[in-house]
């Protein structure tokens, strides 16, 4: 399977909740300036993109995506469900964590196709 459908994480870890990434800058304006936003179409670029935002928060906490244990994703075409899978793998090598997938409509990042929601767990001390 491409995906874990469980993962054990001992109860010593704390855990990381990183809120929904997407290609966007992680800091923009609020209400959003679509100036900001010149997202790329390619959907394999937007994940990168993505991947690196969240890299950023794991980095600033002394985590990496070996520590990541569930991811959800958001996509606005199920059909890329497939495509998107080698560049996770450039980032998590051959780390699977937990995984959901779920279709809808629209982001709220003006021209995102991905969004990735994300748990990391710390070490146990």
């Amino acid at each position: 399977m491409p995906y874990s459908p469980g993962i054990k994480v001992q109860s010593q870890s704390d855990l990381l909740f990183l809120a929904g990434a997407t290609a966007a800058p992680l800091y923009h304006d609020h209400p959003h300036d679509f100036d900001e936003f010149d997202l790329p179409d390619d959907i394999n670029e937007q994940m990168r993109m993505t991947l690196d935002n969240i890299e950023q928060v794991l980095e600033a906490n002394d985590l990496t995506f070996r520590n990541v244990i569930k991811v959800t994703h958001y996509l606005t075409d199920i059909r890329e469900i497939d495509i998107r899978g080698d560049v996770i793998e450039e980032y998590f090598g051959d780390w699977k964590p937990a995984t959901t997938t779920i279709e809808i409509n629209n982001l709220s990042t003006p021209g995102a196709r991905v969004e990735l929601d994300v748990i990391a767990a710390f070490p146990p001390e």
